[in-house]
């Protein structure tokens, strides 16, 4: 009798490392999750060890397979998701890293950007990539590693460094150093890669100081790129699913057709609208980025990254000591009736769509001798939702469409309250799937496409599960009056570490 069959998602995430084991019906069978460093070695800087990176994920696909008790050749693909922004620079012959990874958040380059800003170089660069000029992006960040890293520049000269995203980072792992690949999604986010030509831009590269021979090759998000090594749990696995962490979840949410939207509730808030085929400009500071690459075909997406979401629940935990656990906020938030006037700016790495501040700081508005850490707590979880309205509203004119639907998926979306408060206030409905784990499994429909586990995109929307909906009950007078408190907040942190 003839073993099942699943597909591996390696889901490499901000915060930690993880695998699920994926079946044809779409259910997650099998989890296992391992959380890693953050290194914080000055202000604004944010690192981790490219090695622990590695070593968590592979630990935990281990776990996975052996939770469910099933061996390599039970597994018809492996997909990979990931953190896409943060930069790797590797050495070609031993693997080693030259640095340590520097991750999306990091604002070490804000100074750089600033100089190409003033030389006036800033809508080149949107034009090509789609992005607008930030330290978020790869680009200056491998240049940061190769002028700061002993004799990085020269050897990168010299052919002998590699730069990835984490994608790229566990494929060559994977695949003991015989693949240097990444997939269209997340080349897109490198402000090296031409979006309209789909390859790496020769002027870009000469702009960042990024020796061309450093990148990897550009894959489309569903096809088998290789297979995995001895170094993995088990070796011939066929690695065929690629995609950036936030296109994958539009993905997985089955987002498919254009003028579809989800936002992912996680570290930060990512807000992506399907535009087809596509590259919608944006006049309001909204990214227009690469969502996948199907059968040949490119879709193209319009995209709003809130940096700190789920974040400032973290922050309640461990800077202010609120809570004792992440999951101890909503019922110390809906224990008070409302805010109790107080607004918090969570720009702790300043704030990204609409705005792009690198230099706005985070602050507490409207405390009183009143004020509770309820109030604190209910405020931080409302400021997820007001920066995903600010998004919403800027990604509906873009389009020129009006938004009916949000789909959503990340952690804080189990938050009842908070998604009915976000319904509230955007009067848009929002849908939330069974399964929540959409990073994953957009990252294993891709892998399952490419080797046969599902034959079509039909078979797969056929198995997605709406679970929960929530509608707008907010009062007009109450939602008016929410929002300009919270825009005379934001009008407050901006440009505040200049």
């Amino acid at each position: 009798m003839a073993k099942t069959k699943y597909i591996l998602a390696l889901d490499q995430g901000t915060t930690s490392s993880r695998a699920l084991i994926v079946d044809r019906e779409g259910n997650v069978r099998s989890v296992a999750q391992k959380e890693f460093r953050q290194i914080f070695p000055k202000s604004g800087w944010v690192e981790h060890d490219p090695n622990e990176i590695w070593s968590s994920q592979a630990g935990v696909a281990a776990e996975a397979m052996a939770k469910m008790s099933i061996d390599a050749s039970q597994i018809a693909g492996v997909g990979i998701s990931n953190q896409r922004e943060t930069a790797i620079v590797w050495d070609r012959k031993t693997g080693e890293p030259v640095y340590n990874a520097i991750v999306w958040q990091d604002r070490r380059t804000s100074a750089f950007c600033d100089e190409l800003k003033k030389a006036g170089l800033a809508e080149k660069i949107r034009q090509k990539t789609g992005l607008v000029l930030d330290a978020y992006f790869s680009a200056t960040k491998v240049r940061w590693i190769l002028d700061n890293a002993p004799d990085a520049r020269k050897r990168a000269q010299a052919g002998e460094l590699a730069f990835g995203t984490v994608d790229s980072w566990l494929v060559w792992k994977l695949t003991d150093g015989r693949v240097h690949a990444t997939d269209v999604s997340n080349a897109s986010r490198t402000l090296l890669f031409n979006i309209h030509e789909q390859k790496w831009d020769a002027e870009l590269c000469k702009l960042f100081d990024v020796p061309p021979s450093m990148l990897p090759d550009v894959k489309s998000s569903s096809e088998v790129v290789g297979t995995t090594g001895t170094a993995f749990a088990a070796a011939g696995i066929p690695i065929a699913g690629m995609a950036g962490d936030q296109q994958a979840a539009l993905f997985g949410n089955m987002c498919t057709e254009e003028g579809m939207i989800k936002n992912t509730y996680g570290t930060g808030c990512f807000i992506v609208m399907n535009t087809g085929a596509a590259a919608k400009d944006s006049k309001n500071n909204l990214l227009t980025t690469i969502a996948w690459k199907l059968g040949g075909q490119v879709t193209y997406a319009l995209e709003g990254s809130i940096f700190i979401g789920g974040a400032v629940v973290q922050w309640l935990r461990d800077g202010l000591k609120c809570i004792a656990c992440s999951r101890e906020v909503e019922a110390l938030a809906s224990s008070v009736p409302d805010n109790g006037g107080v607004y918090v700016v969570p720009a702790f790495a300043g704030l990204g769509a609409p705005y792009w501040d690198q230099y706005a700081r985070g602050a507490i508005f409207g405390l009183t001798r009143g004020t509770t850490n309820a109030h604190i707590a209910r405020a931080c979880l409302e400021s997820i939702a007001f920066q995903t309205k600010d998004v919403l509203d800027a990604m509906a004119d873009d389009a020129g469409i009006p938004i009916a639907e949000l789909r959503v998926d990340g952690g804080a979306s189990i938050n009842n309250d908070l998604m009915e408060f976000q319904a509230g206030l955007t009067q848009v409905k929002v849908v939330r799937p069974q399964t929540l784990e959409t990073t994953a499994l957009g990252a294993a429909f891709f892998a399952g496409l490419a080797v046969g586990y599902w034959k079509d995109l039909a078979e797969i929307r056929a198995i997605w599960k709406k679970g929960a909906q929530f509608e707008s009950h907010m009062a007009a007078e109450r939602r008016a009056e929410l929002l300009k408190n919270w825009h005379k907040a934001v009008s407050r942190v901006r440009d505040w570490d200049r």
